[in-house]
């Protein structure tokens, strides 16, 4: 079980070295990472990734790493976790929907779920890509850093 862990680890963070190595600056990394974060958190019903394919086809700027990470990051029970949230923000906000329960949420469930679902989602899309740019944009800068000094300092250590 360790060296399954510690193979994980290892591939985590040679992808993210990849994609902090990758002739991108720091704010497009992470500008890139919190567009994918942004898209993947909203219910797009499984267009994310052609959209990703889109962008990394027709802006040079965007890094393709970067958009790819946020599809590992949200899989299907993260996605799943924020539907859920994203309701009950919703709801909290708009007022709860008369006899209607958190397992009855579907865009199919009518107008007064669909609306309390897109508040939601759409709040916590944002914020969750401002704190994603803001990590990304640490990570990338630490590790520009780090590659200019030549320092073994590790990237995890920047939240230490």
């Amino acid at each position: 079980m360790r060296e399954r862990i510690a193979s994980v680890r290892t591939r985590i963070r040679t992808g993210l070295e990849r994609a902090f190595a990758a002739e991108h600056t720091p704010h497009e990394i992470a500008a890139s990472f919190a567009f994918g974060v942004f898209i993947v958190a909203m219910p797009t019903a499984g267009t994310a990734f052609a959209l990703f394919a889109l962008v990394a086809y027709f802006v040079n700027r965007a890094s393709k790493l970067a958009l790819a990470a946020t599809l590992v990051v949200f899989n299907p029970p993260v996605k799943w976790a924020v539907y859920g949230a994203s309701f009950w923000l919703g709801s909290y906000l708009l007022g709860p929907v008369p006899g209607v329960s958190l397992s009855d949420v579907s865009l199919t469930a009518g107008i007064d779920i669909v609306l309390r679902q897109l508040l939601g989602n759409t709040i916590l899309a944002v914020a969750m890509a401002l704190v994603g740019y803001m990590i990304v944009l640490q990570l990338a800068q630490f590790h520009r850093r780090r590659k200019e000094v030549g320092t073994n300092e590790s990237w995890v250590d920047i939240f230490s």
